[in-house]
Parts: structure tokens; sequence; C-alpha cells
């Protein structure tokens, strides 16, 4: 009887007076600050835009845009993934805040989003290891657009027997339909390191 007893009391001891599991959200800023892993994040792939549109924001080709009148038309091409990663949706994201930055800053004439639906599907039916600028300006050509705004994201992985870093480039470029000359591009880092 004593034994009927003391087992359930043992078994609640055990496993119901561990209190609740704390998980942290959205909310909790800390959640992002040690990587969890080595692949990137919504977190990361934000602060590299930042970044990048920053830079652009005071480089030469924004400025002959704003004394360009009738303002110049821009298409926004999808970014490429040259990662092992699994981050195709947040490129595109990459893309449409791409479109959002430009037509707040009212400097060029961005085309419409839907329109490029088509352009975006040829572009990554066409994408290879090398991007070809001349096949993407001749799609550029066709939508009536002056620049063309594209990008990739690369990766570099590396191993030690009690740690794994991986260094991320995201990579954004301005190019010149006409021409096919670079406007802009620039270059941000990400690292991300477990042990």
């Amino acid at each position: 009887m004593k034994l009927r007893f003391l087992l359930p009391v043992v078994a609640f001891a055990l496993f119901g007076c561990g209190g609740p599991e704390v998980v942290r959200g959205a909310n909790d800023p800390s959640i992002d600050s040690h990587a969890l892993s080595t692949g990137l994040d919504k977190d990361d792939v934000q602060r590299a835009l930042k970044e990048t549109l920053n830079t652009m924001r005071s480089a030469t080709i924004m400025n002959e845009w704003r004394t360009t009148n009738p303002k110049p038309t821009v298409a926004v091409f999808p970014f490429r993934n040259s990662t092992s990663e699994h981050i195709d949706s947040m490129l595109d994201e990459m893309l449409s805040e791409t479109e959002t930055w430009l037509v707040e800053a009212n400097v060029v004439d961005v085309i419409n989003h839907d329109r490029q639906r088509e352009m975006i599907g040829e572009v990554r039916m066409q994408q290879n290891q090398d991007f070809d600028a001349a096949r993407a300006s001749k799609l550029g050509k066709q939508l009536g657009v002056k620049y063309f705004i594209t990008g990739k994201v690369q990766g570099v992985d590396e191993r030690t027997e009690d740690m794994r870093r991986v260094q991320y480039a995201v990579f954004m470029q301005v190019v010149d339909v006409e021409t096919s000359a670079i406007k802009f591009q620039k270059k941000t880092y990400i690292t991300k390191a477990v042990k």
C-alpha cells in the first residue's frame, strides 16, 4: 500500500516541480545576440541590406538620379543564392525591400512588381555560375528600364575540430542597361561561427 502511494509522489517530484520552460520570443532582443547556427537568418540579411542601401544613399548614381528629369526607370532583378542555404524567400524579401526603399527615395520610377514576375522567372531560368549582364540588359530594355539592380549572396565555409565559421558576402550592383556599365556596387560581409 505504501509503495502505491509513494510512486505518484516520486513521479511528481521528478517531473512536476521543474517549473515552466523558458522560451524566448521575437520580442526578446537578446535572441539574436548569439549565433545558434552558421546559417543566415532574417536579422543578418536585414542588417546587410540596410548597410548596402545606406551606402547607396550617398553614391554617385543616387546623386545623378536626384538631378535627372524625368526620373530614370529602375527594375530590381532577383538576388541570386550562391550558398548552400535555403534562403530564397529572404532574397525575395530583399528584392521587395529594395524596391520599397527606391520608391520611398523618390528619385527613380520603379517597375511594377507584377510586371516583373515574367522577368524574374526568365532571369532565374538563365542564372548559372556566371551572371550574364548582356542577357539581363536585353531583358531590361524589353521592360523599358534605364538601370537594373541585382545582387547575390555567397558563402565560404571553414571548419576546425572544434569550430565552424561561415563568411557570407551580400553583393549588390546597379547596372546601366544600355552600356552594361556598373554604376554602383557594394559587398557587405556577415560572419557566423559556432563552437
